[in-house]
């Protein structure tokens, strides 16, 4: 459930985004809702908002969730300081090809990758699993982010529905094959027995 928190903003600004423009009277400023630059707004502030919420609640964000609240602030501050949609069409990408790097980064950084640091505690694999387990969220997170990077800049008129939900389905997708892959895994046997040797 937690990784789904994260599309809250997403959702909203597809929301806005699909909106029929209007011009709106608040506080005696006229404001337009609707299409990509009040989406964007929308998409900042709702990122500070619920990524501030789980701070208040839980004293920290996880490294992957302030790199999502980064990118949101700073690719969507530029689309709507220079007025222009690039810039937001390269957060995914990029946020996508960072956590790839993390992936892979943990391979030769510390003691374990890092999807055995996030997943260590629930199930017990060979040291040789993890580690293609974690070149696998490599993959995928490399994989996100030329396919975002491709339908945003050439099919335009899609690139906001596959943002929200071709990255939902390809993530679910995933997980689905991951859990799969892992089901004869699961920690039912007390932590002290030995790891799989699969």
């Amino acid at each position: 459930m937690k990784q789904f928190v994260d599309f809250i903003p997403l959702i909203l600004f597809f929301t806005v985004y699909k909106m029929t423009p209007r011009t709106v009277e608040l506080a005696g400023h006229s404001l337009t809702v609707g299409g990509v630059f009040s989406a964007t707004a929308v998409l900042i502030g709702a990122s500070v908002l619920v990524y501030g919420l789980i701070f208040a609640t839980q004293r920290r964000l996880e490294k992957g969730q302030w790199l999502t609240l980064l990118a949101c602030v700073l690719f969507g501050g530029l689309t709507l300081a220079f007025h222009s949609e690039t810039f937001l069409k390269w957060k995914a990408p990029v946020v996508n090809w960072l956590f790839a790097a993390g992936f892979v980064a943990s391979h030769f950084i510390g003691d374990r990758p890092l999807i055995q640091r996030l997943m260590g505690h629930a199930i017990q694999l060979p040291a040789p699993l993890w580690a293609r387990l974690n070149l696998a969220w490599a993959a995928f997170f490399l994989f996100c982010g030329l396919a975002n990077l491709y339908v945003a800049f050439t099919f335009h008129e899609f690139w906001v529905d596959f943002k929200v939900f071709g990255s939902l389905g390809l993530t679910l997708l995933f997980m689905l094959g991951q859990g799969v892959f892992l089901a004869r895994h699961l920690q039912t046997a007390p932590a002290d027995q030995p790891a799989s040797k699969d």
